[in-house]
């Protein structure tokens, strides 16, 4: 036996209210909800009140990282990049000098008990590096400064006894003279051989 459907079919005007409700439904889900969660617009309010917004903003947060390098800095509307002249120095890496670079080379001999010095004329910023050795013994050494007109009065910067050997980099910290004092105690001649290199007016035996 045959049985058919006796439920009649909708009408036209039903099937019009059923779309218009269907659309009314959505509407009002996608102003909610999706709009809130996905692009944070939320001109009822509602999607904030459940946290919906939120969400839109970790979304973008995460999208701007995948899009953007790490090292990258967006440009900012309407604003107007500025790069640092290439000629300006930073005063924490570069010390500009008013004297030519320059290399000296001296050397004394130091008899039993006998001292001397080698100093360098510099200006207050004025730096070098160096080096000196001790041929055939040991030496007592102070590394000192002195201001013009100073009289005896000096100020030390390094001592040390029974060396053979010293190297570093120095800064004059005020116009004057800077360098060695050395020291013969042994019993036996001892040379000092002295290289400095850098910014200095000159390298001399007072």
């Amino acid at each position: 036996m045959t049985i058919h459907n006796t439920q009649p079919l909708p009408t036209l005007p039903q099937l019009t209210k059923a779309t218009a409700l269907a659309l009314i439904v959505a509407g009002a889900i996608l102003i909610t909800a999706v709009l809130p969660a996905e692009y944070g617009i939320d001109p009822t309010g509602i999607g904030k009140g459940l946290g919906l917004t939120k969400l839109s903003a970790s979304t973008n947060a995460t999208a701007a990282s995948t899009l953007l390098p790490a090292a990258s800095t967006p440009t900012l509307p309407n604003s107007t990049a500025v790069a640092a002249p290439a000629a300006q120095a930073s005063p924490a890496t570069v010390t500009k000098s008013g004297v030519p670079f320059r290399s000296d080379e001296m050397s004394l001999t130091l008899q039993p008990d006998e001292g001397s010095e080698i100093k360098a004329s510099m200006r207050k910023g004025e730096q070098f590096v160096f080096t000196w050795v001790a041929d055939g013994g040991k030496v007592n050494f102070d590394m000192h400064g002195e201001q013009p007109n100073a009289g005896a009065d000096f100020t030390s910067y390094w001592k040390d006894k029974q060396q053979t050997s010293a190297q570093g980099t120095f800064v004059a910290p005020f116009d004057g003279t800077h360098g060695w004092y050395w020291r013969n105690r042994g019993d036996k001649p001892v040379t000092v051989k002295v290289k400095v290199s850098g910014f200095y007016e000159k390298l001399y035996r007072p």
